[in-house]
């Protein structure tokens, strides 16, 4: 049974085209991965099967009583709530539900047989209802869900909007978990989590019953919950069945037999005109040669996609600090309360080090109070000499409405256009990305921006928070391959084993530092 159906939609941001004619069908229990390259659209897809976005051509169809869920970082929690607030909203239409209960309760007091018989079915099915969403035991599942998603350690009680974009990607999640939607919708769920409740979130997606369609850089994960790919690629999204693995095989395959089937029309088309050129003058040849031209004129062309420009990022070294890099004597870190206990660290020169554990209780506040960005709350920071630090943000600001090439050239003035036009296309833009507005780039592409600017200042301290977010599999694979040459100290926040594993010296886990 189809739940959703989308035809021939097409969609495109200005002179940029993301879809051309695209369809697309969802069926009842299927787990789907979405995938493609950064900027191919996928989180626009999102937003246009939510009705968030409007496409410019196509029509999108749910069915009848279809509840989907989306899980959206954006999405902005209401000032004033708490976790629990925003918990509980999860279960607005249940209490619309028993609403609607009561009142017909009230109603049976009037009504006929055959009004009652009606109310009778009406109750039964909405007492279904309530009962399916588990409403009589909300309480016990907001504290069980909560728990297994880490809400808890940062507490129920509260308020949202002190709350980091790890924890508010867990309370986001949590609420949607609760919703127990019809479809689940989920955007890179994995970026703000830690090892742990990705474990949870893994296990929980294999058993769920219902179908959804995940956006995931992240492969391992990807592929031990889904079971069908959908690829999207120069403005078209194919279906494959089976994971991303499988996914690879088959499209390794066809793309070798296209550019088979190219090279013979190739071979075939020069011929002809080799044929044409050489006999079309000649009365005995001419018309085999209108021939050969007629079929030249018919014939379907094959057409190669372009190849996709993948990043080269090179991080620059300055020269060489002092011994020690970063010491923290009794530091106690947090903004209204403390979020650590007394921490004594310290970072020596050449050390690469990947602070993990769980997510959205502290450690982008560990690297913001070692930079000096924010002050502690107990103890000292202190850095060390002749340091150049380069520091990447977990985010870009929101509404950034300068182009790629304005935001670099702004921050680099000494540089002309060409240099500039350069520099963002080795970090794997074209040039309609570089002259798009940053806020309307994928995060993927926003983060191309972002490592930008740190390959065109040289460093000897690289401070990395989540760098792996948003990223494809390819700008991934030559990001680690680029600071594992850096001849500079890196202190990296990262939720990816695959990612740190052969990279990081030294491991900080923040779980053991608290």
């Amino acid at each position: 049974m189809s739940i959703l159906n989308v035809e021939r939609l097409t969609h495109g941001f200005g002179e940029r085209a993301i879809f051309n004619d695209v369809s697309f069908r969802l069926l009842k229990g299927e787990h789907i991965g979405l995938v493609g390259a950064n900027g191919e659209g996928k989180s626009t897809f999102m937003n246009i099967v939510t009705g968030q976005l409007q496409p410019d051509e196509g029509k999108i169809e749910w069915s009848k009583n279809v509840k989907a869920g989306y899980l959206d970082q954006h999405t902005v929690l209401e000032e004033g709530m708490t976790v629990r607030d925003v918990l509980q909203k999860a279960f607005d239409d249940l209490f619309v539900t028993e609403a609607r209960i009561n009142e017909i309760y009230m109603q049976m007091g009037e009504a006929d047989e055959d009004q009652m018989n009606q109310l009778l079915a009406e109750v039964g099915d909405l007492q279904d209802r309530l009962e399916s969403h588990d409403f009589y035991i909300l309480d016990a599942k907001i504290d069980e869900v909560a728990r297994a998603l880490g809400v808890t350690a940062f507490g129920l009680d509260s308020q949202v909007s002190e709350l980091s974009g790890g924890q508010r990607t867990k309370v986001l999640l949590a609420k949607l978990l609760l919703e127990k939607p019809d479809i689940l919708l989920l955007d890179e769920p994995t970026n703000y989590l830690d090892v742990e409740h990705i474990e949870w979130l893994r296990r929980y997606l294999q058993e769920y019953e219902n179908a959804f369609i995940l956006i995931s850089h992240d492969i391992p994960f990807l592929n031990s919950v889904v079971n069908l790919i959908y690829h999207m690629d120069n403005q078209e999204l194919n279906r494959y069945v089976g994971d991303y693995h499988q996914f690879e095989e088959v499209y390794a395959m066809k793309k070798a037999q296209l550019e088979a089937a190219y090279n013979r029309q190739q071979k075939e088309i020069a011929d002809l005109k080799d044929f044409v050129n050489r006999n079309k003058a000649r009365v005995a040849t001419r018309n085999m040669a209108m021939s050969r031209q007629k079929k030249l004129d018919k014939m379907d062309m094959i057409e190669l996609a372009g190849e996709k420009p993948k990043p080269k990022f090179d991080f620059h070294y300055s020269r060489a600090t002092s011994r020690y890099i970063f010491q923290a004597e009794d530091l106690v870190i947090g903004y209204d309360r403390p979020l650590t206990k007394p921490l004594n660290l310290e970072m020596q020169r050449g050390q690469k080090i990947a602070i993990v554990g769980a997510n959205g209780i502290g450690k982008t506040t560990l690297l913001k109070s070692l930079l000096g960005v924010i002050e502690p709350l107990e103890g000292q920071a202190f850095r060390g000499d002749y340091l150049d630090l380069g520091y990447f943000e977990q985010e870009s600001p929101k509404g950034n409405r300068k182009s790629a090439l304005e935001e670099i050239w702004d921050t680099f003035p000494s540089m002309t256009q060409p240099e500039v036009r350069a520099a963002l296309a080795r970090c794997g833009l074209t040039s309609k990305h570089i002259e798009s507005q940053v806020q309307v780039l994928s995060g993927g592409e926003q983060a191309k921006v972002r490592f930008c600017k740190l390959m065109n200042e040289e460093s000897n301290v690289l401070v990395l928070d989540e760098p792996t977010n948003h990223l494809d599999i390819d700008a991934k694979d030559e990001l680690k391959r680029a600071l594992q040459e850096y001849k500079g100290s890196i202190l990296m926040v990262c939720h990816e084993p695959e990612f740190y594993d052969g990279l990081a010296t030294d491991i900080w886990d923040f779980s053991d530092l608290q």
